[in-house]
């Protein structure tokens, strides 16, 4: 997808979140830049969003990953992920939530 990329992963308890996010970011970036597959690619955003699922859903996220294109036929990226945060029962105020930075 143009806006976003998906990426299933175990992380360690050890590891902090942030910083495997932007360890990935920087070397993607990185290579992306250098590579000249990407020639408009200007960089990562700041912002990302991380999901945990069960051990027993990854085939269900892997077969999602895999059909996204086709998924995002049907439903925007910004309204999966207003959808997948309201049926964890969370508010979500999205004048801050799609705040550009």
């Amino acid at each position: 997808m143009e806006e976003h990329i998906h990426i299933l992963s175990d992380l360690h308890p050890s590891v902090a979140l942030a910083d495997y996010v932007r360890e990935i970011k920087v070397s993607s970036s990185k290579w992306m830049k250098e590579s000249g597959h990407f020639p408009e690619f200007r960089g990562w955003g700041i912002k990302y969003c991380a999901l945990t699922y069960s051990y027993d859903e990854r085939e269900t996220i892997i077969n999602y990953i895999k059909n996204q294109q086709e998924h995002h036929k049907k439903e925007s990226f910004q309204e999966e992920i207003a959808r997948l945060i309201r049926e964890q029962g969370i508010e979500l105020d999205e004048k801050w939530f799609w705040v550009d930075s």
